[in-house]
């Protein structure tokens, strides 16, 4: 099927492709002196949710354009990724092998992994060493030779997931009327922060909140997407990473974090998870208190959806 009517069918499953804003007139439980508004990719739709489609977008036009009828990928027992990937090839028309970490999950299968099975995903598991070695080519060789098909990195993160998150940014600007003083995102593997300081450039502050404990390795993994993503002049923007917010590690979540999480989406009318989203607003509120933002900016918050992970 040619790219351009690929592009058709993106659109038309989307609707608009556009995702809203929505502004936060009180949102946390004191007053900040800042203007919260959240960009709400949660509502793009309720599978392929938030960034994990503005990642696969391209990756998906890619594969089809190549004559690939196979997406290979690699993710965890509660990824949102695989859940997304799985759900994005039953309605494009792509098979789907999801590698897993952790062979203990074969046998007891997390509400993720039942998504994926049900949408068709072929499920293979690795053990946690080989999982560790997701990165290294002869590795990834070896996986792609016994199950070839088309690569899309753990968390959807290469050079086009950066140009899909790129087009947040100009549909943010279009939508306020002018350019945010500050941009924020949870940053898990780096895709996502690098996608929006290409896409905004100099214009605005962008600021990825952490959500793994002692992963500073992301800056340079940043560093790395931006550089092969032909967007070397962004190595310098105006962005910033946070390491402080991550309540204990990656799908952590302290009493403290579950509290604010109810007590945000009771003030908002919205509801969000703690794996990632909640630990950014609870890192932009304690910044907020901080005196972090300029007195009065505007700052636009990422919601990247993955709702299906929420923990009540």
């Amino acid at each position: 099927m040619p790219t351009t009517q690929i592009m058709v069918d993106v659109t038309s499953f989307f609707g608009v492709l556009r995702s809203p804003i929505q502004l936060l007139p009180d949102p946390f439980p004191e007053k900040v002196n800042i203007n919260l508004y959240v960009k709400r990719d949660d509502l793009l739709h309720d599978t392929v949710s938030g960034n994990k489609f503005r990642k696969l977008k391209y990756n998906l036009l890619t594969a089809r354009a190549q004559g690939n009828e196979r997406l290979v990928t690699f993710g965890g027992a509660y990824s949102n990724h695989l859940h997304a990937t799985a759900a994005a090839g039953k309605i494009f028309g792509f098979e789907t092998l999801g590698l897993v970490r952790g062979q203990d999950y074969a046998h007891r299968p997390t509400p993720t992994l039942a998504f994926a099975r049900a949408n068709g995903m072929q499920l293979h598991y690795l053990t946690r060493a080989d999982y560790r070695r997701r990165a290294d080519p002869v590795f990834l060789a070896q996986v792609l030779d016994q199950h070839p098909g088309y690569f899309v990195p753990e968390g959807g993160t290469n050079p086009l997931a950066v140009r899909g998150v790129a087009e947040i940014a100009q549909e943010i600007a279009d939508q306020l009327g002018f350019w945010p003083h500050n941009v924020v995102t949870a940053l898990g593997t780096g895709g996502t922060l690098a996608g929006l300081v290409a896409g905004f450039a100099h214009r605005s502050s962008v600021l990825g909140i952490c959500v793994l404990k002692n992963a500073h390795y992301l800056r340079q993994e940043v560093a790395t997407l931006l550089e092969r993503s032909k967007t070397t002049a962004d190595l310098h923007a105006d962005f910033d990473i946070l390491w402080d917010y991550h309540h204990g590690g990656y799908a952590k979540c302290t009493p403290e974090l579950r509290q604010f999480m109810h007590h945000f989406e009771q003030r908002n009318g919205f509801l969000i998870e703690q794996v990632y989203t909640a630990k950014m607003l609870w890192g932009v509120y304690e910044l907020a208190k901080k005196n972090y933002f300029a007195p009065n900016a505007t700052v636009v918050v990422l919601h990247t959806g993955g709702l299906q992970g929420r923990v009540s």
